[in-house]
């Protein structure tokens, strides 16, 4: 399976569009899976944005704190197995905890996401509600991807080991900034703090370097662009035995043209 991490703005969000498909073809992908939060201008996701990622290629997407910043994804939130809000959101949260993603001739595969407590905004114990999802899912399928979408690498490594043996995957969102840490760990689960952005890396963060420059010198607030300066599409690659055990991670990173 492919993990792909933040998608940010028109230039990830395009990246992806029209490389995806090739990509999975490649490299025999069973899944590909992507954190879509920050493809509207580089916050939140739009129903149509949602359609077109899984029409070019993406089996299902995850988001993170900026899920509700477009009001007008609540309907595929709503309608869609294809998409999953943070499971430790308040139960009355609009969206799925938990998907499972079905392809001929392949295992399903289990798609979690969950959000940090470290320099985040209050939510749910995502231990307690990682239990519960487990639990309901169990004996649905042996492969489990779960998306960290924290600030802090604790609060990432301290959810990894709690979850080692018992998912196939623990992969980070949130920072945009790829991790040289991925690794199997002892109970044969993948994990890595942070997969990086698909999005412009001629940037901070995804945004144009010179706004937020100015902000940061002299706190007079300005609107962030997305830029659009080496687009990349980063992830890792998890490979996994039939009983839902990791047997391999890489980083993924791909220069690409956007048109």
């Amino acid at each position: 399976m492919l993990f792909l991490g933040d998608i940010v703005g028109k230039p990830g969000y395009s990246a992806v569009l029209e490389n995806v498909a090739r990509i999975r073809d490649e490299m025999d992908l069973d899944y590909v899976v992507a954190n879509a939060e920050n493809a509207a201008d580089g916050s939140g996701l739009m129903p149509k944005q949602f359609d077109q990622l899984i029409d070019s290629g993406i089996d299902a997407v995850t988001l993170g704190d900026h899920i509700y910043k477009r009001k007008e994804i609540l309907s595929s939130l709503q309608k869609s197995d294809r998409i999953v809000r943070p499971a430790n959101y308040p139960e009355s949260s609009t969206g799925r905890r938990w998907t499972i993603i079905k392809r001929s001739g392949r295992a399903p595969l289990g798609i979690v996401s969950v959000m940090g407590r470290v320099f985040m905004r209050p939510v749910d114990c995502p231990f307690a509600a990682l239990d519960q999802v487990l639990e309901e899912m169990s004996d649905q399928c042996e492969h489990i991807l779960v998306d960290v979408h924290a600030e802090a690498t604790s609060d990432k490594q301290c959810l990894a080991r709690y979850l080692d043996g018992k998912v196939t995957a623990v992969l980070g969102t949130h920072t945009h900034v790829p991790t040289a840490d991925a690794t199997v760990l002892p109970g044969d689960t993948a994990f890595q703090c942070d997969v990086g952005m698909c999005g412009p890396y001629e940037s901070i963060i995804g945004r144009d370097i010179e706004r937020v420059t100015h902000t940061t010198r002299t706190a007079e607030p300005c609107h962030f662009h997305v830029a659009t300066g080496d687009v990349r599409l980063c992830g890792a690659i998890v490979t996994a035995d039939p009983e839902g055990r990791a047997t391999g991670i890489e980083r993924f990173e791909k220069r690409v043209v956007v048109h």
